[in-house]
């Protein structure tokens, strides 16, 4: 993928303070974007798990690019409508929005609590519809945009029988990347003519992030467990925000799957 490729475009990524969202806002910002920061998580301790949205700024400016933080709550509508506004304020009106922002809960269904649910629905699945309605106008304007929401191999149906040996937990989980990835390709459909991409990504195999540590998701005394780089992720978001919109949209992508279709090597075209 040739650097400067976003040059001159200003992206939005959430839930990048950690992980994918940080790996992908980096990455956006050396291909040449400017790049809006959000998460909740502004300063160490402020959260369970490492990371902030100023230290991935910190990183991106390093190397050279644009990026300024937002704290923002995905859960909160007051503040997705804030953080659009302050910035098209700051930066400009948005070209590529990724929605990445997760709350997480692993329990079975009949322990799962409603509050949980309902914050794992607002987060995962009403905040990427409200920050796309916010959006749109903008990139209808320009005469194009891209949006990508990060989803999960989760949103897959589970095998019947099970496998005993997998955890039980994930139901809700699934069902809010299920419903995410429906979002995606029913908007995909009806902002074709708009000239905007929607697509979602998954990776093809865990990637350790703080999150999937902290919920033993990926197991750093097993050699044997597969896992992706949060930089795959990245290229993958990359290829998927910046090719013209009608030739990739409507995707339910797998990363790595998707540079290999792409013929995509980690930044290298082969």
């Amino acid at each position: 993928m040739p650097e400067g490729v976003l040059s001159g475009r200003v992206a939005v990524v959430t839930g990048a303070s950690r992980g994918i969202g940080a790996a992908i806002a980096e990455r956006f910002a050396a291909a040449g974007a400017a790049v809006a920061v959000t998460a909740r998580t502004v300063a160490p301790g402020g959260s369970a798990l490492p990371g902030t949205i100023h230290e991935t700024v910190e990183r991106i400016r390093s190397h050279g690019g644009i990026a300024v933080a937002f704290p923002a709550d995905m859960s909160l509508p007051d503040d997705r409508e804030r953080l659009v506004a302050e910035v098209e304020a700051i930066l400009g009106r948005p070209d590529v929005l990724v929605s990445n922002a997760a709350v997480t809960y692993f329990a079975p269904i009949a322990e799962f609590s409603a509050k949980r649910h309902q914050l794992m629905f607002e987060v995962q699945v009403a905040a990427p519809l409200h920050l796309a309605q916010l959006v749109l106008p903008a990139m209808k304007t320009k005469g194009q945009g891209w949006i990508l929401n990060v989803s999960s191999g989760a949103a897959r149906h589970p095998q019947i029988p099970p496998d005993p040996n997998r955890p039980v937990g994930g139901t809700v989980y699934g069902m809010c990347k299920a419903a995410l990835e429906r979002f995606t390709t029913g908007l995909a459909a009806e902002v074709y003519f708009d000239n905007v991409a929607v697509n979602a990504l998954s990776p093809n195999r865990v990637v350790p992030t703080p999150g999937t540590l902290y919920h033993h998701l990926v197991r750093p005394d097993d050699p044997e467990q597969q896992v992706e780089a949060p930089e795959v992720m990245a290229e993958a978001a990359l290829a998927l925000c910046s090719r013209p919109p009608r030739e990739l949209t409507a995707r339910i992508a797998y990363s790595q799957d998707l540079l290999d279709e792409l013929g995509i090597e980690l930044g290298v075209a082969r």
